[in-house]
């Protein structure tokens, strides 16, 4: 059975990139390689590995990476601190 990832990366300018992939070693590689100019994570390298969560449905970890990149940075954080509590009440919405 194959194993997919939903990874987020911390890039050298403090951002996040949120991928997801089925080669988790060699995608993060690749991100820090000179071979994909026109990337996101390209000029912003070193980027490092910071949080990743495994599925074995290839349907699940995209639809959980699109989740997570609509995340504020701040419920990302939460995420990659394993602050789950905190992640659950920035999930609230609030009203008023």
């Amino acid at each position: 059975m194959k194993t997919y990832y939903v990874y987020i990366l911390e890039c050298s300018d403090k951002s996040f990139y949120v991928g997801v992939t089925s080669q988790l070693s060699e995608r993060v590689k690749q991100h820090n390689s000179e071979d994909y100019p026109n990337t996101y994570v390209y000029k912003r390298r070193p980027a490092k590995l910071v949080w990743y969560a495994q599925f074995s449905n290839p349907q699940m970890a995209i639809d959980k990476e699109k989740q997570i990149k609509k995340w504020s940075r701040s419920k990302k954080q939460s995420l990659i601190n394993g602050d789950y509590d905190s992640l659950i009440e920035k999930s609230k919405k609030k009203f008023g």
